[in-house]
């Protein structure tokens, strides 16, 4: 029989379909971008000196390539869950509150463990426990004459411009601590072993007395790590212009949204937990403008709004009335704080979005935004601050024996989450 002679038409009449098969190689003619397509490759942010090139901001980046480095982190997170990772531990980060003498004394107690452990190993603790009592850094030296060169002092610089010289971070404390290591290090952050010794603990997972265990499974046999998304938090603020009647929606999603000389930036965080905006010493309410991408949500007359990481989820968002969510969804939290509206709901969002709250030119008061609680400064009106999934991510290590239920548990043992006391059953009549 002879064949049937080719027809050159596609496979499917479906154009998706056509743009999936990888196998069908005919190439798909007259298809011209869509809006949607055409803002994938628009900045996500105003670049006024022209650094989208150079720069390892995100909010720099153009929303495709946004959004492929989230799904990156997701698809890197989720294989890193299911692994163990073998370290070569050589230097060694412990982080504590100076402050807190018995915390001092745990810190001691443990770089002397770990430098005698292995001479291999260095400790470096805070600077500022070189000239402690309790800590007492020249009887360590005086104990064992070996730890000369081996017990060093960590500075902020050094945490900020050379992160790769930590292997491991042991953090001592609560989850106050936890989030002082993601402060230290704004970029590439070690992974983070978080000892208990705080109050509540939903970021430290690890028992302190069980240190030599913990510690001696995790340098021999490896570590399994979480990825947790961080925030990228810059403040933009508004540039000196002679113009009147200035408009901040105009200016971010309007007619002006390409002229990038409006506002320039002034400072950037990777944080954990969540940036707020709120109108700090001032007796009224803020007003503040929130925009997603390029569209204006809503104008929040508040006490302030707080834009929390699923991480951050269970601290100020619980307060104010969000959402608890698990640290693995790729979310972000959205809440007012005592708004004056009795239909502002707490909202989800997806990490893929870029944030920006604002205090528009004709607001009363000026806001203040903080980051992690920390670097609190105020917003004068024009100023706003935008708000994107950070592409240095925190990584925390795991408990090799209870990954799967370790969330449900920290928030069924510090908040008593569903606690109740049990229904009785009913009880039959007997004839």
């Amino acid at each position: 029989m002879t064949p049937r002679p080719e027809n050159g038409r596609r496979t499917t009449a479906c154009i998706v379909h056509s743009l999936l098969e990888k196998h069908d190689g005919l190439p798909v003619q007259d298809q011209s971008q869509s809006y949607e397509g055409l803002a994938q490759e628009k900045l996500v942010d105003k670049d006024p000196h022209g650094h989208a090139e150079q720069t390892q901001h995100s909010r720099l980046l153009t929303k495709k390539q946004l959004s492929d480095m989230a799904f990156g982190i997701r698809e890197l997170s989720k294989k890193l869950s299911q692994i163990r990772l073998k370290l070569h531990v050589k230097n060694i980060f412990i982080l504590v509150k100076a402050h807190d003498e018995a915390l001092v004394e745990n810190s001691r107690e443990l770089a002397d463990w770990i430098l005698t452990k292995d001479g291999d190993y260095t400790v470096y603790v805070e600077q500022t426990l070189e000239e402690n009592s309790i800590f007492d850094a020249a009887g360590l030296l005086e104990k064992n004459p070996s730890y000369r060169g081996r017990l060093k002092f960590w500075t902020d610089d050094m945490c900020a411009q050379k992160p790769q010289t930590f292997d491991i971070v042991l953090a001592l404390g609560g989850d106050g601590t936890v989030l002082y290591a993601s402060w230290l290090f704004q970029r590439i952050v070690p992974p983070t072993i978080a000892f208990s010794l705080g109050s509540l603990g939903f970021l430290t997972k690890f028992d302190f007395e069980l240190y030599p265990q913990s510690l001696s499974t995790a340098f021999a046999d490896g570590i399994t790590v979480s990825l947790r998304l961080r925030f990228e938090a810059t403040v933009m603020r508004s540039q000196q212009r002679d113009a009147k009647g200035r408009d901040l929606v105009e200016e971010l999603i309007g007619e002006e949204s390409e002229d990038c000389h409006t506002h320039r930036s002034d400072g950037t965080y990777n944080i954990l937990n969540e940036v707020v905006v709120d109108r700090g010493p001032n007796p009224t309410m803020s007003t503040i403008e929130l925009f997603g991408d390029d569209e204006h949500f809503t104008t929040i007359q508040a006490d302030g709004i707080c834009v929390s990481t699923p991480t951050g989820s269970t601290a100020y968002n619980l307060a104010a009335g969000g959402s608890l969510c698990h640290p693995d969804n790729p979310v972000v939290l959205v809440t007012a704080i005592c708004a004056h509206t009795l239909s502002f709901r707490p909202i989800i969002l997806p990490d893929t979005i870029v944030l920006r709250c604002g205090v528009p030119y004709d607001a009363r008061t000026s806001s203040w935004a903080s980051f992690d609680g920390r670097e609190r400064m105020e917003l004068r009106p024009g100023d706003y601050v935008t708000i994107s999934a950070s592409r240095f991510p925190f990584p925390s290590v795991l408990p090799l024996n209870k990954r799967r239920t370790d969330w449900i548990e920290s928030i069924s043992r510090t908040l008593a989450w569903n606690s109740r006391q049990r229904q009785k059953e009913f009880k039959e009549w007997t004839s």
